[in-house]
């Protein structure tokens, strides 16, 4: 087990009276208990906390005046991720694939698969099914792409960033969602915190299904799986943006981190690649 500490600290300069969407706690579930957390509004307004899906997404709906907004959450998790030998992982057969699984072989929002076909068979087809085929298209990936911030923006597609070739890390997670779901596996979004990510940022990885359970996923290489805590889940980005406006406010200052408070724990050492881990 880790025990994580995360936070953020996100600053707003509110121009009319506005309403947000944080997307911003941790998603409760078996595998990451909350020993503790707190949503602190300053100035004080009235939050309303709203559970949106049955992935444990939580997001906390919040209407200001025009004024200055700081926007703190904190907690602490017990992280217990289930542990495999990474060469013991297959795919799982279509025709056995659960139905609340199958959607996330569709194409969605930034994750043109259905356009990659053609390419992740001629690319991926011959090699071994399973977690190894998963792991190889994300070297792909990282190999592929250059990480450069500011690169893209909110509206860029897997599609606009293999033509780019660099993105940040919701576009590195769209590339391999796509390339993974054109395979036949299926593949979703995961925002979070996570452990030594440098710098420290609200973080976008993604979960492939294999052998009848969800896997942690980066084609980022930035930050270890093992140290993952799960904030929401989705077919892509446009399910699980930490925060979403609707009004006039402009974000001024942001702080994030992830602390392991039991440093020792080898899921956390970035050589172990021979674990497969699942927290869902």
């Amino acid at each position: 087990m880790n025990q994580i500490k995360v936070g953020s600290r996100i600053v707003y300069q509110v121009k009319s009276p506005t309403t947000f969407l944080f997307n911003i706690s941790v998603a409760q579930n078996e595998h990451q208990p909350i020993v503790e957390e707190a949503f602190i509004v300053e100035p004080f307004h009235e939050i309303h906390e709203c559970a949106v899906s049955l992935l444990g997404n939580r997001l906390v709906r919040l209407s200001v005046p025009p004024g200055d907004l700081t926007v703190r959450y904190n907690a602490t998790v017990n992280l217990n991720a289930e542990q495999v030998e990474a060469t013991d992982v297959g795919e799982t057969p279509y025709e056995q694939l659960p139905a609340d699984v199958l959607t996330y072989l569709n194409p969605s929002r930034y994750c043109e698969s259905d356009e990659l076909l053609e390419f992740a068979m001629q690319e991926f087809g011959t090699l071994l099914p399973g977690y190894s085929r998963v792991t190889a298209i994300c070297n792909w990936t990282y190999n592929e792409l250059s990480y450069t911030p500011g690169s893209t923006g909110p509206t860029s597609t897997a599609c606009d960033v293999l033509q780019l070739k660099q993105g940040v890390c919701r576009d590195f997670s769209h590339v391999a969602i796509s390339l993974c779901r054109a395979m036949g596996i299926p593949a979703r979004y995961v925002a979070g915190y996570a452990v030594n990510l440098n710098p420290p940022d609200f973080h976008g990885f993604f979960e492939a299904y294999l052998d009848g359970r969800w896997f942690l996923f980066d084609a980022t290489r930035l930050a270890p799986v093992g140290g993952f805590v799960r904030i929401s889940t989705g077919r892509d980005a446009a399910d699980v943006a930490f925060s979403t406006i609707r009004g006039s406010a402009t974000s001024v200052e942001m702080e994030v981190s992830a602390v392991n408070l039991l440093p020792d724990d080898g899921l956390l050492d970035p050589s172990n690649v021979e674990t497969a881990v699942s927290s869902a």
